[in-house]
């Protein structure tokens, strides 16, 4: 929103029309004494004005998160959310048929996509970094700082429970295989942008973890009535409210991009499609 200048200190809204030598002053509303309570309501109706002119991102309003979710929403399908706009494609949930081995495979290669987030966020800023001349580098190591201070333990984290998943899943004699090149890419393009392009990286991070704690749940509750009577995993499991840990993350990433330009606002917004992409391959394995 635009904000006021301070009457006080403010350029004239209106300047007085420039008259010719032959033209005789006209009456004009603005060189009548104005009361101070007239005179706020020519500000903001000025202000109101500005505010109109200027374009509006859908959800911008609520903040960058809703702006994130609005689009991500976009890219599902009708029958998943009334937002929706892309086609279905392949069958839908009820008609799946996952296997224990498949589903195995999700939950590996997700782990390693969880183990990066954590390990990327993790990463301790050390001051020594600070008096480098590279700035590429100095800007990578000042963005860890931020990342280290705004979303380590968020309550959110999935790596250690679903380590706790596939060591059950180990007891009850089934083999735990290795990732797989859905998850071993992903988790290398998301290492990459945390070193070059913040604003994408981001957008990783959201859709990675609020996709999961929402139709990510359903679709664990589903798989987990086909295959393994009903149980539920450590991995759609947290410590606290969820309402409450998915607010606070919200609150800390509309608190980081307030410093973003619009340009970087949209560099995040287009990557939701590839966030899509990447985890759409990952979750097919549970049909492999």
């Amino acid at each position: 929103m635009s904000s006021i200048t301070p009457i006080s200190s403010a350029q004239p809204l209106f300047k007085k029309p420039q008259l010719g030598a032959s033209q005789k002053p006209q009456a004009h509303f603005l060189s009548m004494p104005i009361s101070p309570k007239k005179s706020r309501m020519v500000v903001v109706a000025a202000t109101t004005a500005a505010e109109k002119g200027k374009k509006r991102y859908p959800g911008e309003a609520k903040g960058f998160v809703e702006e994130m979710r609005f689009v991500a929403m976009k890219l599902h399908t009708k029958d998943q959310a009334k937002e929706g706009e892309k086609e279905p494609q392949g069958q839908p949930l009820a008609r799946w048929e996952p296997s224990v081995e498949g589903y195995l495979r999700f939950l590996v290669d997700s782990k390693l996509v969880y183990d990066t987030l954590e390990r990327i966020v993790d990463k301790a800023a050390f001051p020594e970094y600070f008096g480098t001349t590279d700035f590429s580098y100095t800007y990578a190591m000042l963005w860890l700082f931020v990342l280290d201070a705004e979303f380590k333990n968020t309550g959110l984290e999935r790596s250690e429970r679903l380590a706790k998943d596939l060591e059950w899943f180990k007891e009850q004699g089934h083999a735990i295989p290795e990732p797989s090149s859905p998850g071993i890419t992903y988790a290398q393009y998301v290492e990459e942008l945390s070193e070059k392009d913040p604003p994408a990286f981001i957008c990783h991070f959201y859709n990675t973890y609020f996709a999961h704690s929402a139709g990510g749940r359903m679709i664990g509750r589903k798989v987990a009535e086909k295959i393994l009577n009903g149980k539920e995993l450590e991995f759609y499991k947290w410590e606290g409210e969820l309402s409450q840990l998915l607010q606070n993350v919200r609150d800390k990433l509309n608190r980081v991009a307030e410093n973003w330009s619009r340009e970087e606002k949209d560099h995040c917004l287009e990557e939701t499609e590839k966030s899509f992409k990447f985890s759409g391959e990952i979750l097919r394995l549970v049909l492999s």
